[in-house]
């Protein structure tokens, strides 16, 4: 039996049994202390001097020409990417979690080192997010220079959907 939800904002059909939003919430924020205790000084200045664009310029980039566009990548949970994403986004899966390095690395073994991928999930805050920051410090592990993060400061309903920025819903 499937029934609509209201996650972070957005309208998810899921099934019955699915435990999600809250589970997802404490989940991530385990998944972000277990994340903090593995960094190194080294990572942990490359990630404070990561680039980052904001909603409004990414959303112009998105559907200015095609020539111009970054790849984008949703480095997330599942619920999140099907309730809605940015358009042309490849899900790439939750990065916190090694199922989801492992897609994101297959992915991107297949991506020019010298692309522009902006990286994003929208669970939380960036810079509380279990998952975008492994993403990137794996981007630049395999010789990725162009790797930018999405700035959300709350979460993806409330800093791209709620602004009225070009979606994709999955569902």
């Amino acid at each position: 039996m499937k029934r609509t939800i209201v996650c972070a904002g957005l309208k998810v059909a899921v099934a019955a049994s699915m435990v999600f939003c809250g589970t997802a919430a404490v989940r991530a924020a385990s998944l972000q202390a277990r994340a903090a205790r593995h960094s190194s000084a080294a990572a942990v200045a490359e990630w404070n001097n990561a680039r980052q664009i904001s909603p409004a310029e990414l959303a112009k980039r998105v559907t200015g020409p095609k020539s111009a566009r970054p790849i984008v990548l949703q480095v997330g949970f599942k619920i999140l990417y099907d309730g809605a994403h940015i358009p042309g986004a490849i899900y790439a899966g939750p990065a916190s979690e090694p199922g989801g390095i492992e897609r994101l690395k297959a992915i991107a073994e297949k991506l020019p080192r010298n692309r522009e991928i902006v990286i994003y999930c929208g669970c939380c805050p960036w810079e509380k997010c279990p998952n975008v920051r492994p993403a990137y410090e794996e981007l630049r592990k395999m010789g990725f220079t162009r790797v930018v993060a999405l700035l959300i400061p709350q979460d993806f309903a409330h800093d791209w959907v709620a602004k009225g920025y070009p979606v994709v819903r999955s569902r």
